[in-house]
């Protein structure tokens, strides 16, 4: 039964979901109920092998993700993504590229990809990025001629770039998670003054990739542009 419990817990997140409530209590309300059912099953004398003690351990385990540096910046991230939808500078931005690259085949794309990149830097969330820029741009690309495929496949494509560009939440959260991991095996070799992996060194080693995946992405709507001038008309 115990290894069926995954794929249990996913099938029931998912269901609750599916009825609207929101994604944290869903995550927080189904693992809380699978503890008080495993609670009560060791109550009335069936093994469910689960360990009480990590319900006494929560509090702490809270306290503690609550008072870590690292993770303050993950609502402050939130909160960027909220401003910057808001005070519509996405949408200032959008037009102002499209003017710039709008006379060239694919101009419009590639503002769409430059537009991306700024605010997957900005969010560090894809959702917000996917989102933001389907609502802004998707309608002006159809109308403008692009392919169904090239603009929602555009759109997606650099929505991921919050997942790598710096600043991203991926990266803070990671680099949580390595850096407790590292200085661990550090002291199980024996060294007692264990370097640590800082939020910081991801971002350096995670910078260049992402522009080059944006370059990347520029020089793929420029060629399918030119190559299928049908499916990436220039603004008008």
């Amino acid at each position: 039964m115990l290894e069926f419990m995954p794929v249990i817990l996913f099938a029931v997140i998912c269901i609750v979901l599916m009825f609207g409530f929101p994604v944290a209590l869903s995550l927080a309300g189904t693992a809380l109920l699978f503890a008080g059912m495993g609670l009560g099953l060791e109550a009335i004398g069936i093994d469910a092998n689960f360990d009480g003690g990590y319900l006494a351990a929560l509090p702490n385990r809270l306290y503690g993700i609550m008072t870590n540096q690292t993770l303050l910046a993950v609502p402050l991230f939130v909160l960027m993504g909220v401003l910057l939808e808001k005070s519509k500078v996405a949408e200032t931005l959008l037009d102002a590229m499209a003017l710039l690259f709008g006379s060239m085949r694919g101009g419009l794309g590639i503002s769409v990809t430059l537009v991306g990149m700024l605010m997957a830097a900005s969010t560090g969330i894809v959702g917000a990025t996917v989102v933001t820029m389907g609502l802004m741009s998707l309608p002006t690309m159809l109308k403008r001629g692009y392919s169904t495929s090239l603009a929602t496949g555009t759109i997606c494509a650099t929505g991921t770039l919050g997942q790598i560009i710096p600043p991203s939440i991926a990266l803070v959260l990671l680099g949580d998670v390595l850096s407790s991991a590292y200085q661990q095996a550090q002291l199980d070799m024996g060294i007692f003054s264990p370097k640590t992996v800082s939020v910081g060194d991801l971002f350096m080693g995670a910078l260049v990739p992402g522009l080059l995946l944006v370059v990347f992405y520029m020089i793929y709507v420029g060629l399918v542009a030119w190559l299928r001038p049908h499916g990436a008309c220039c603004r008008p």
